[in-house]
């Protein structure tokens, strides 16, 4: 019998000379990197190993909903639903259920492998989420790079709500990351209140110190923002990108169709180690969006699977 996963469960997956660390534990990315011909490794995500060593939510899976729900209460279908309250930041809660259990890996193979997780309505009623579902997550290196496959289905007798998040750390070799420059797709970001609930306001980005649509130096500012209302190439795909400008080497974060946002964070809170590195966590519907559906809230349908992917590319210049 193969023994149940611990926090510091750990698989690695190889690809040419690109290398992956992930854990069943949350179905967790550890680490990401590439092995120079010196045998010399380059981080293309902050990782960690064991883990009494995360910090601030390092390769976090965030389902039923990334991001916070404001004082973890909402409705659905004409039922009021309250969270548990986890947020250090305020009364609120955060992250959703999967990110600190155990997963199971049904498949594991040299570049690839997939975990699996059952959320239980009897189980999750009282913690303020009455559904049923399945999810399955595949991470996988190939020439393009590291990919990440979700797919989540409703085994529930009814609709469910359904939100998917990532929360990768991305390094160029800039510390603190000031020095580096990002790219964000997108025009307009959430306002959030005091305790980083939403207000229910969206304020546009164009034309101010927040328009990252272009690349631009990160400097002092403190990134803590939901963008929204990405743009997509002509494949559909955005890209959230982070770059060295005197290297050139650079990161991109491709996201299909099946994400709306995309959180940047800056780290200033993560103890010991802030502004290591910038996370930039797809999502397929913003913070809060359990309260406000029309930010990309996915009422999920009995019997019914919500699939999406994203790719991390690294040029090193």
């Amino acid at each position: 019998m193969t023994p149940a996963p611990t926090s510091d469960t750990e698989i690695a997956i190889a690809f040419a000379n690109q290398r992956a660390v992930l854990s069943p534990w949350g179905a967790s990315l550890r680490r990401y990197f590439v092995v120079n011909d010196h045998g010399r490794d380059t981080d293309i995500v902050w990782g960690y190993s064991g883990g009494a060593q995360k910090k601030g939510g390092q390769g976090d899976v965030l389902i039923p909903f990334p991001g916070r729900v404001a004082d973890g209460r909402y409705s659905f279908e004409g039922q009021a639903l309250q969270l548990e309250r986890n947020d250090k930041e305020g009364p609120n809660a955060i992250h959703g259920f999967v990110r600190n259990l155990p997963w199971t890996m049904p498949h594991a193979g040299t570049e690839a492998v997939t975990f699996e997780i059952s959320l239980d309505a009897a189980d999750y009623a009282p913690r303020g989420y009455p559904f049923s579902l399945v999810v399955r997550l595949t991470y996988s290196l190939d020439a393009q790079g590291l990919s990440c496959l979700f797919a989540v289905r409703n085994v529930g007798g009814t609709a469910a709500p359904v939100g998917v998040g990532f929360h990768p750390y991305f390094t160029v070799g800039i510390e603190p990351v000031d020095g580096a420059e990002a790219k964000i797709p997108a025009a307009g970001y959430l306002e959030f209140n005091e305790q980083l609930a939403p207000t229910g306001r969206v304020i546009a980005a164009t034309g101010t110190e927040w328009d990252y649509r272009e690349f631009q130096r990160i400097g002092p500012r403190r990134f803590n923002h939901c963008y929204l209302g990405l743009e997509r190439d002509a494949a559909g795909m955005a890209t959230a990108s982070l770059r060295d400008p005197d290297s050139g080497r650079t990161i991109d974060v491709v996201m299909d169709g099946a994400f709306s946002a995309v959180v940047v964070y800056t780290g200033d809170a993560i103890a010991g180690a802030p502004r290591r590195a910038l996370a930039m966590e797809p999502m397929t519907c913003a913070t809060d969006a359990f309260n406000h559906p029309d930010w990309g809230l996915k009422r999920l349908l009995p019997g019914e699977t919500l699939t999406g992917s994203y790719t991390v590319r690294a040029h090193l210049g």
